[in-house]
């Protein structure tokens, strides 16, 4: 297989190679209907001067003066009537011609070679030196009748252009290839990288080396490439973290549950601590419960965007009914809250927006200190919803910031011990608002608090 570098040399020298070819057609037919009418005109224009000179001046040497003519650069042929004929400056490399041509410019008739030369290549029809390819004007000298034929003598006039222009072009054709080869191999070099990168990337090595001080396309995509291989690794460590933290909040409630089921069994086991056990049991069933829940939620919003199952209602009343909920765990934190939410209508998939506000107001409750405060806000304008909820909690640290809406991440831990969380809920919370054309926002001081965000269309 051939390599892109082959490929892209052999495809430019392919592209010059057809560019020069469609140029020389172009210009062969240029040169047949523009310029070649021009310079039959005015090469006729020359023989009839000579002729009327001629003719005006009886007592000049013809020889010496059609001498002359051929030395300034033409080349001449002249006949009489009796076929009697003379050639002047360099030798036509074919001299035949129709005696029929010869006759009608003796008659007094123009012959117009130049124009009527054969529509061959560019070449041929404009330095070829044959006499059919020639002006004919009739020439009277001393009261007899003669023909004169000429042209231009390219060789002398253009000798040193031909080798000049032959020296252009060859010099044009090689340079080019060789830029091209040069230059093709500093263009597919990066590429080369990229791809050994790649194989790098497969193999599960995310640290890459590669340049990105290049500002053309290709320096965009190693700068995305090199994006990519961080989001990867990001992605990786998230699978670990996954693995790890599903891994325990699975086996932790499933081990608990276990433990206090073997002490259930002991059958004197008092009431109160019979109690006590079901109920601790029945919180790790409810924690296993709301896990699956979320990863359930999470799984349909990846593989299906189309769950939404919109409709109007009022989204004042809802988030009012969330507050009330959760007014009994706000008073036993003595945090205090204040809201200003509107009714608004919008229209929306209220189960799934209820998760989003439920996840927010919980983080805020939870992460919140004691005699602490929330204040939830929901605005209108310009045909978009703002729900704001900021609480005076613990806070963020800002690299906390860039990864709170990946999966199964958790705030520093020294921090949050204390605190139960699946690590799920703010990326459900992401997931629902840009399924409903919103976009979340989030802006933390760690150890004075953080506020959410949300912006959603009325109508999506």
């Amino acid at each position: 297989m051939r390599s892109l570098y082959v490929k892209f040399v052999v495809m430019t020298i392919g592209i010059m190679l057809f560019s020069c070819v469609f140029a020389f057609i172009i210009s062969n037919i240029y040169y047949h209907q523009k310029l070649k009418p021009v310079n039959d005109q005015k090469n006729t224009k020359i023989a009839k001067s000579i002729a009327l000179f001629i003719d005006n001046n009886p007592n000049m040497v013809l020889t010496d003066y059609l001498e002359n003519i051929s030395e300034v650069g033409y080349q001449v042929y002249i006949v009489d009537s009796n076929g009697t004929e003379a050639y002047y400056g360099a030798s036509f490399r074919e001299k035949t011609l129709p005696a029929k041509s010869l006759e009608s410019v003796i008659s007094g008739n123009i012959y117009h070679g130049m124009l009527n030369f054969p529509n061959k290549t560019f070449v041929t029809g404009f330095f070829s030196n044959e006499l059919k390819n020639t002006i004919g004007v009739p020439l009277k000298y001393k009261g007899k009748d003669y023909a004169l034929f000429i042209r231009p003598d390219i060789k002398l006039l253009f000798n040193e252009m031909h080798f000049l222009f032959a020296w252009i072009l060859l010099l044009s054709i090689v340079l080019s290839i060789i830029l091209v080869v040069f230059s093709t191999k500093y263009l597919i070099k990066p590429i080369a990288k990229l791809t050994q990168a790649t194989k790098l990337l497969a193999s599960g090595q995310f640290h890459v080396d590669l340049s990105v001080a290049r500002k053309d396309e290709l320096g965009q995509l190693t700068a995305s490439f090199l994006s990519m291989a961080k989001k990867l690794e990001q992605m990786e460590d998230v699978r670990r973290e996954f693995i790890t933290n599903i891994s325990h909040d699975i086996q932790s409630p499933l081990s608990n549950i276990k433990g206090y089921t073997n002490l259930l069994e002991n059958k004197t086991l008092s009431d109160n601590d019979r109690n006590k056990y079901v109920s601790i049991i029945n919180g790790e069933i409810k924690r296993l419960s709301i896990l699956t829940k979320q990863l359930l939620l999470l799984a349909s919003l990846d593989r299906d965007e189309n769950i939404l199952k919109k409709k109007n209602f009022n989204l004042g009343s809802q988030i009012r009914e969330l507050v009330s909920y959760y007014q009994w765990l706000i008073n036993e934190k003595e945090i205090m809250l204040s809201y200003s939410i509107p009714d608004i209508e919008i229209c929306g998939d209220s189960s799934l927006l209820n998760n989003v506000w439920d996840n927010l107001l919980s983080n805020a409750i939870k992460y919140n200190k004691t005699n602490g405060s929330i204040d939830i806000s929901v605005t209108e304008k310009d045909k978009v919803i703002t729900v704001i909820f900021e609480d005076t909690g613990i806070g963020m640290k800002q690299k906390e910031l860039k990864r709170i809406f990946d999966r199964f991440y958790r705030a520093d831990m020294a921090r949050t011990r204390s605190v139960e969380g699946t690590g799920l809920g703010l990326s459900i919370v992401d997931n629902i608002v840009k399924i409903h054309g919103g976009h979340v926002m989030v802006n933390s001081k760690e150890g004075e608090g953080s506020a959410f965000i949300i912006r959603i269309p009325l109508l999506y």
